[in-house]
């Protein structure tokens, strides 16, 4: 297996799961104050245990969304405090004031969630088998290359009309499991599974084709997501993934899961 099949299940469009949490009954637990929070003294964010790069409570390799929110709870202050959820309709019993990789489009959060600055670029992405002719884009592959999708996602229905021959999963990790045995010519897949494969198995390299460049439809931003946050503390995120992102520390954290920044 190539990773855990739990944290497989966050699909080609991770952020949904992310924005579940946001939906799912966030509104029943009171969200803090800038104030509050440095009077508690600590920043709590909502994680998925079992899903790396983006998250793990494995403190060795926590993942690039926890290294992110400590930096943040850092420049704010205070210490980040994590609220495990899995599965996401558990979001109600808790009371974290953030999630990472939410949509940067406040239209998809219903104003349940207030929006840090976009910190990074992703979508759907394009892995290919050890030794396949990269291509540009979907449109590039030839027609009898059969692409792993998710199930009932987006990506299987952009690909549906492109005429491409497709193949529906229910996890990542099957997918690239297919991929690097050869039974798949490649899979429809966020960008950050494929580059921490790679950089878990440097000795058999996959390819990454960051196709949403050209598919619009498939691509996005991410930002802290901030459940009825007040002002001040949207500001004072912003202010420090400023710097962040200035100093180079988004970067450094990415890197050190193999992942590309890609600065929107």
């Amino acid at each position: 297996m190539i990773v855990r099949r739990t944290a497989a299940g966050i699909s080609n469009l991770i952020v949904m799961a992310l924005l579940a949490l946001a939906g799912l009954g966030m509104g029943e637990a009171h969200s803090r104050t800038l104030d509050e929070i440095k009077s508690r003294g600590t920043l709590a964010m909502c994680a998925n245990p079992n899903a790396l790069p983006y998250a793990s409570d494995n403190p060795a390799t926590p993942g690039f969304q926890i290294e992110l929110a400590r930096a943040i709870a850092q420049g704010l202050g205070v210490q980040l405090h994590v609220d495990w959820i899995f599965p996401t309709y558990r979001a109600n019993l808790v009371n974290c004031d953030v999630l990472m990789d939410a949509f940067s489009d406040p239209a998809v959060h219903g104003g349940k969630l207030k929006l840090s600055r976009p910190y990074q670029k992703t979508g759907v992405a394009l892995a290919l088998a050890p030794g396949t002719p990269m291509v540009a884009s979907f449109d590039e592959l030839r027609r009898d290359q059969k692409i792993g999708v998710m199930v009932n996602s987006l990506a299987s229905v952009v690909l549906g009309k492109k005429g491409v021959r497709t193949a529906p999963y229910a996890f990542e990790a099957d997918m690239l499991d297919e991929v690097v045995a050869g039974r798949l010519g490649g899979c429809a897949i966020s960008p950050a599974t494929v580059a921490y494969y790679n950089h878990l198995h440097p000795e058999k390299q996959l390819g990454l084709v960051y196709a949403y460049e050209r598919e619009p439809e498939l691509g996005w931003t991410v930002s802290v997501g901030m459940r009825k946050a007040d002002d001040a503390l949207v500001g004072a995120v912003n202010e420090v993934l400023n710097r962040l992102l200035s100093d180079g520390t988004v970067t450094r954290i990415y890197a050190g899961y193999g992942v590309e920044h890609r600065l929107p």
